[in-house]
């Protein structure tokens, strides 16, 4: 009782944490009365804490002892699954903190991702850790409640990607594209092979003419210039293979994120549907929350590709995690 009514005496400060590729976003929101009172956004080029992040937090969580610090999981072993009871049979792992949501489908992480997460926010503390997933359900809820879709919040690193058919879930993947990036070194590696083999063969072939025309080299005056000639003809070969290579290398180099998130998601419905685990349904629709700015292409690839009608909205990360934080204190 007498706790309820210091709070009213006081603002809510609430930090929300979004952490990137290559920085940190952080949202500060004071809150009073059901009101925003003030808010403010920054950057940091860091994926960790930095001394300029720590003031700019203590400058708001100073000005209230009822302040709270979000976070936005960033574990690469987390996901969803479509059961709170058997969970084993889609996740093998031990190690995983899970939270059954509406009793029909699970949310987890591992437990060493989240003490890893907890210690390196250690100076300010976490009040709570949100998963990608829970963030997508409660911006998509309209459409997860009344409809058999495909829902996707696409980060700048990550999608998180998961199948409703009027509010049971059917499938989910996290789904990190940094390991797209290892498959795209693969493919390059494959092709230089590819084209060493082929410089070999070149190689070969012009010995073998070489010495098919060696009987007829003293017709020549001019050694000289013989060598000469074969020198700009080896170079002309060479120079052939090596922009063969090059604009290879140039195709791959411009293969643009839409298209890395397109083929992702496109494996990630194959398995969907090849999967026994999971009760596949034929997908028309998918529902896009976008925090990257994706262009028209992942549109055009999904409807061209897939045969997909594709909605997407754009999502403020900062704003829902806000939001989450607050439903979470009522």
């Amino acid at each position: 009782m007498i706790n309820k009514i210091l709070e009213t005496l006081y603002s809510k400060v609430f930090i929300n944490i979004i952490v990137g590729d290559s920085k940190t976003t952080v949202y500060a929101q004071v809150h009073s009365k059901n009101k925003v009172l003030d808010s403010n956004t920054e950057e940091f080029k860091t994926i960790s804490t930095s001394p300029k992040m720590l003031t700019f937090i203590n400058s708001y969580t100073s000005q209230s002892p009822y302040h709270y610090i979000s976070i936005l999981d960033k574990s690469l072993n987390q996901g969803a699954v479509p059961s709170c009871k058997e969970i084993k049979k889609f996740i093998k792992d031990a190690d995983l903190k899970t939270i059954c949501i509406s009793n029909e489908w699970s949310l987890y992480t591992h437990e060493e991702d989240i003490k890893t997460l907890r210690y390196e926010y250690k100076e300010i503390g976490l009040d709570f850790i949100f998963s990608p997933f829970k963030i997508l359900t409660s911006f998509f809820k309209d459409k997860i409640d009344s409809t058999l879709a495909i829902f996707l919040l696409v980060q700048d690193v990550s999608m998180s990607l998961c199948i409703f058919d009027n509010s049971k879930m059917l499938y989910a993947q996290y789904l990190d594209m940094s390991t797209f990036e290892e498959e795209e070194d693969l493919i390059m590696d494959s092709i230089l092979d590819e084209d060493d083999d082929d410089i070999l063969e070149m190689q070969d072939v012009n010995l073998d003419d070489l010495d098919a025309d060696m009987d007829s080299l003293e017709d020549f005056a001019d050694i000289e210039d013989l060598d000469s000639g074969l020198d700009i003809d080896e170079f002309s070969e060479a120079q052939e293979i090596e922009d063969i290579v090059e604009d290879k290398a140039l195709d791959i180099e411009n293969i643009n994120d839409d298209y890395k998130r397109f083929i992702a998601i496109q494996d990630s419905i194959s398995r969907f549907y090849k999967d026994d685990k999971y009760e596949s349904e034929f997908l028309e629709h998918i529902y896009i929350a976008d925090s990257a700015d994706v262009s028209n292409d992942l549109k055009k690839y999904l409807k061209e590709e897939m045969f997909l009608n594709v909605v997407i909205r754009r999502i403020g990360l900062e704003e829902e995690l806000c939001d989450m934080a607050k439903a979470e204190l009522k």
